[in-house]
């Protein structure tokens, strides 16, 4: 069996300037904040960062927008985060709103190998500018495009040493669906486990999407 177990540190050497990168998490929850704060620590910048939001100054992806670490952020609303409005209006950091349940489906076309979807939400907005409109049995939509990403960092209540991810109620949210949908997918764990560990029932990201596991408990 390869061993996908890595130190924070061999993780994030992964990551390198310019790439794109979903991290999982709502408001910080459910998000990998020891990769985080390695990709802070590390300096790595001109970042590509997709994820449902900005979270708050002090936390998850917040972390990564008052370091400067961002050229862009693709996300669904950066409110709780004055830093990232303040530097979106000042011109330092360019902000993609997208409508968080067509967020939700861009990335989870990417991981389906789908060629993108059709939604009414947008219609008549901003969100429908430069895009497609397709009718269909008189019925106008936004034609929406696969979004993937170069890396994935994502979290999981219990990780077994496959790779195989439980999540912990609400801290599931957009992590299983992201898991597919970029080429190098990195777990934070709050608890390894062995193989058997986990039910089979209870498996909600198979390890074969999972590339390296890294412990949430270990220091840096």
């Amino acid at each position: 069996m390869v061993d996908k177990i890595k130190s924070v540190k061999e993780a994030i050497d992964l990551v390198k300037p310019g790439m794109s990168v979903m991290i999982g998490g709502f408001l910080g929850v459910g998000t990998p904040e020891k990769l985080i704060d390695e990709l802070v620590e590390k300096g790595i910048d001109n970042l590509t960062i997709i994820g449902n939001d900005t979270a708050f100054p002090d936390k998850g992806i917040g972390k990564l927008i008052v370091g400067k670490r961002a050229k862009k952020v693709i996300v669904s609303h950066i409110g709780t985060n004055p830093e990232t409005g303040r530097q979106m209006n000042e011109g330092e950091l360019e902000v993609d709103l997208v409508p968080q349940g067509t967020l939700a489906e861009r990335i989870r076309c990417a991981g389906a190998g789908l060629g993108g979807f059709l939604t009414p939400t947008g219609l008549g907005t901003v969100v429908e500018q430069g895009k497609q409109k397709i009718t269909v049995d008189g019925q106008e939509y936004l034609l929406e495009l696969p979004l993937k990403a170069d890396v994935a960092l994502i979290k999981g209540h219990k990780v077994d040493r496959k790779g195989n991810i439980y999540y912990r109620k609400t801290a599931r949210n957009f992590n299983p669906i992201m898991a597919m949908a970029a080429d190098t997918v990195i777990v934070e764990a709050e608890e390894i486990v062995e193989v058997g560990g986990i039910e089979a029932n209870d498996v909600m990201t198979p390890g074969l999407f999972v590339d390296i596991i890294v412990s949430g408990r270990d220091e840096k």
